[in-house]
């Protein structure tokens, strides 16, 4: 293995939108949905821990996270464990991050991914991320992984390829433009022009090279973190990062920084990527039995159901009679019946249950 080359594992997210499995104090990335034994941090960390060396791959994640990680991965150090007090987006995430590994190796080429993404054909997933190490070795080029799309999502971003440069490299082209979820008409004319890929929110680029890009598009977020040289892996750091979070403002690196840039490619991929990041997520990517459903649960017993997501604990007996699309799923002491064509108001369902019950549900 290179040992230039590092992982950010990005495990601070909420989940908000697999409630109420992902609840506040125990997210989506530390939860075990698909049932394989390893939650999604750990099928994270073992994934690039195959082409990275382990020491070089770093967790930041939600200072209230600490213990759930070293719980879950008792193989690193707890120094590879970037702690933010506040959620301020992925931006400030990658600065820390950042000069965290300046300290460590100038020279470092780095892959930054969520910590809660499904990859099917990790072999050619390996490949592809190899592929994008080397090329920013010997490029200052940002660049992106790009999902081909197999329908019409409205869930994912898009990045639209410049057919009109040719590509530096096989496989890698210069991304056009970066667009938010679209709607349906929308997403049904990028799948037909070809030109569109999903944005799998995985960057690979120099150390140098990104922040380079910060201080150029982001100065004051690069100014925040790097007033700490010199406090890094000392025990000041967590006061003056505190601080820092305090002051800093919230932004993606997607809006930041890629967005502005010019230097910023994609390298095309199908290795049976998904984010996972709501129910029906889940259902496109599980095993559905004759009648279209999957069910979680040792003792459900369902009659006249179809196309349903069912998740709920092995001691209750439940019996689900008539329902067609719909998701039911019940974790300690909350049950949601909700319809699959509703699930993105799950997030406003948490919300509204802050104000009306409190923190204790969410």
């Amino acid at each position: 293995m290179n040992k230039n080359h590092y992982c950010i594992i990005m495990a601070g997210g909420v989940g908000s939108r697999f409630w109420p499995l992902s609840r506040n104090a125990k997210p989506k990335q530390f939860l075990d949905i698909l049932g394989t034994g390893k939650t999604f941090l750990q099928q994270t960390f073992d994934r690039f821990a195959k082409i990275i060396p382990a020491e070089n791959i770093m967790i930041v994640t939600s200072a209230i996270y600490k213990d759930l990680v070293l719980e879950q991965l008792p193989q690193i150090d707890p120094s590879q464990i970037l702690l933010e007090p506040f959620r301020r987006n992925t931006a400030p995430c990658v600065a820390y991050a950042n000069y965290k590994i300046l300290q460590r190796n100038a020279d470092a080429v780095v892959v930054v991914a969520p910590s809660d993404h499904l990859i099917m054909n990790e072999v050619e997933f390996h490949q592809i991320i190899l592929k994008g190490l080397q090329f920013a070795e010997s490029n200052s080029a940002i660049t992106t992984i790009g999902i081909k799309p197999n329908r019409p999502e409205t869930g994912y971003g898009y990045i639209q390829i410049n057919s009109s440069v040719s590509a530096p490299v096989v496989g890698i082209r210069r991304v056009k433009t970066f667009t938010e979820k679209p709607n349906l008409e929308m997403a049904k004319i990028f799948l037909q022009s070809g030109e569109f890929h999903w944005n799998s929110g995985i960057f690979i680029w120099s150390l140098k090279t990104i922040m380079d890009n910060f201080a150029e598009f982001l100065p004051e977020v690069d100014k925040l973190f790097g007033d700490g040289v010199g406090l890094y892996n000392t025990d000041r750091e967590e006061a003056f990062i505190r601080q820092v979070y305090s002051e800093c403002k919230s932004i993606s690196v997607d809006y930041g920084i890629l967005e502005k840039a010019s230097n910023v490619f994609v390298i095309l991929a199908d290795f049976g990527w998904s984010d996972l990041g709501t129910w029906g997520s889940l259902y496109l990517n599980s095993n559905l039995d004759k009648d279209g459903n999957t069910i979680g649960g040792a003792n459900v017993m369902p009659y006249g159901l179809k196309n349903c997501v069912v998740r709920v604990p092995d001691n209750k007996l439940v019996v689900l009679q008539g329902l067609e699309d719909y998701i039911v799923v019940e974790s300690d002491d909350i049950l949601l019946v909700c319809k699959k064509s509703d699930e993105q108001e799950i997030k406003t369902f948490v919300s509204d249950i802050l104000i009306e019950k409190g923190e204790q549900y969410t």
